[in-house]
């Protein structure tokens, strides 16, 4: 079945709107949110997270406006592949965290201001949910606009492969002020980030009190496998292995911390 909001360019505020990739799935949710970012009135805009490689989601992209610039929030392939053909069609630059990623620009790096479309746009080093992970601010309307890709998602929670980076990222959202809209990478938008980025606060220090009972039960060489499986038996099996990943991380950081 098809999502009435594929293919169509949605406002959220004036200055940011949405184009959703028909690319749903369990880690993607409805699919990607590539974000269209401009001044009103300015002329041409700033793309973030173009998708996959998907001709028909890209070619939408490029007929909202001229594209001054491609940014990406991190190098997963939902978010970052169809960076280049969109670059290639529409003659913009690509600038993201890694390097590799980059086309005709620089890489961008923790605050930053990058200036196009008529905006001011700061960069934010997130990592955990992957090193290169970048959130992206801009002022609009008398209210703060936050791009945080995977790093904080439209609903649930996310992936993470280095928690403790994952941690100090979520504690420099959450001295954000209150009332910050935050723009994910996937899902609905989030009318307070850091109300939101308090709850992943508890909820991770919650999984680690978990995972904690749990080494006590099965014993300090479990296997993030066997905590899985008891920790996380009352989620959906098509989530284990991502929820394995997590607790891969967890248990290093647990472990690296002496806080087992």
């Amino acid at each position: 079945m098809t999502h009435p909001a594929y293919g169509t360019l949605r406002e959220v505020t004036p200055a940011a709107s949405v184009l959703l990739e028909n690319n749903p799935s369990k880690m993607t949710l409805e699919g990607t949110n590539t974000w269209v970012l401009r001044e009103p009135g300015a002329d041409g805009c700033v793309v973030v997270d173009p998708g996959y490689e998907d001709v028909e989601h890209l070619e939408r992209v490029a007929g909202t406006a001229p594209v001054e610039l491609i940014l990406l929030t991190h190098h997963h392939p939902d978010h970052a592949d169809g960076a280049p053909w969109l670059a290639r069609q529409v003659g913009a630059p690509v600038r993201a965290f890694d390097p590799g990623l980059c086309q005709g620009a620089d890489p961008i790096a923790h605050d930053d201001v990058v200036s196009a479309a008529g905006l001011e746009i700061q960069v934010l080093h997130t990592p955990g949910h992957t090193a290169d992970s970048v959130s992206l601010r801009f002022d609009h309307g008398g209210r703060a606009h936050v791009l945080t890709g995977d790093t904080v998602l439209g609903r649930g929670t996310t992936v993470v492969s280095e928690l403790g980076d994952y941690l100090r990222s979520l504690r420099l959202l959450a001295e954000l002020p209150a009332g910050v809209l935050g723009l994910p990478g996937h899902g609905p938008e989030r009318d307070d980030l850091a109300a939101t980025v308090r709850e992943y606060l508890k909820h991770r220090e919650q999984r680690l009190d978990e995972i904690r009972h749990a080494l006590r039960t099965l014993g300090a060489d479990a296997s993030p496998r066997q905590i899985v499986e008891l920790v996380y038996a009352d989620v959906e099996r098509s989530l284990w292995g991502a929820a394995e990943s997590s607790v891969a991380a967890q248990l290093e950081y647990l472990r690296s911390e002496n806080a087992v």
